[in-house]
């Protein structure tokens, strides 16, 4: 049985690997979400670095009432760490959320408001811009998303239009469909949302930019995608 969900409070979900020069950014963009009702549940990856020590005092300097950090014995990975983090939400929304980024203060609201607006709609994504490390002015829009009835579509010849790490989908999605696969390393954010649109979840992307994606030479992605 699905435990009981906590009705409007979003559960947000940020697997952390050797974070420890980004994490404490990205929770204080965080705290400042216009949205109340929230919880974190940071699950660290057994880091190498002091991603974990970071996270702590981060809590004792802002003592966030909903707050759960797990400290995993070995590595398992992006798919195992956010799927454990998946199993601990308890809300009736839960959010995405990298290590390394940030997202705009209204995101949550936003993308809550829209599915209690949207009841026909399961997951919603938001447009984002990229941006450099170096220079966080030095900002680059998103050109490959896509929007209403195109998702689908795309999805269905193999395509990918919906940024991961800014989803925010409802908890009784996870519930029927479980989290990410761990057979797909480096293609498991596609995966997870090619198999909502498959089990006839809809998705729909705001095009509004509510999530900043950081570029920098450690990120994981650049395991995967070089360029």
């Amino acid at each position: 049985m699905p435990l009981a969900r906590i009705d409007q409070l979003v559960s947000i979900v940020i697997p952390c690997f050797n974070a420890e020069s980004y994490i404490e950014d990205c929770l204080d963009h965080l705290y400042e979400q216009t949205y109340p009702n929230i919880e974190f549940i940071i699950v660290d990856d057994a880091s190498t670095d002091r991603s974990a020590d970071r996270i702590q005092l981060w809590q004792a300097r802002r003592r966030f009432p909903r707050f759960t950090l797990l400290q995993l014995p070995r590595n398992v990975g992006f798919s195992g760490s956010l799927t454990t983090g998946l199993f601990m939400a308890s809300g009736e929304y839960i959010a995405i959320h990298d290590a390394d980024d940030y997202s705009h203060p209204e995101r949550i609201r936003k993308q809550v408001e829209f599915l209690m607006n949207h009841p026909e709609i399961g997951l919603v994504g938001t447009n984002y811009m990229a941006f450099e490390e170096s220079d966080i002015l030095k900002q680059t829009p998103s050109n490959w998303l896509s929007y209403g009835e195109d998702i689908p579509k795309r999805y269905a010849i193999g395509e990918h239009c919906v940024s991961h790490p800014t989803i925010l989908f409802r908890g009784s999605v996870f519930d029927r469909l479980g989290g990410l696969s761990r057979n797909m390393n480096g293609a498991e954010d596609y995966e997870f949302i090619a198999k909502c649109v498959y089990h006839g979840i809809r998705v729909e992307n705001l095009r509004e930019t509510l999530y900043y994606y950081r570029s920098h030479p450690a990120q994981r992605s650049r395991e995967f995608y070089p360029e």
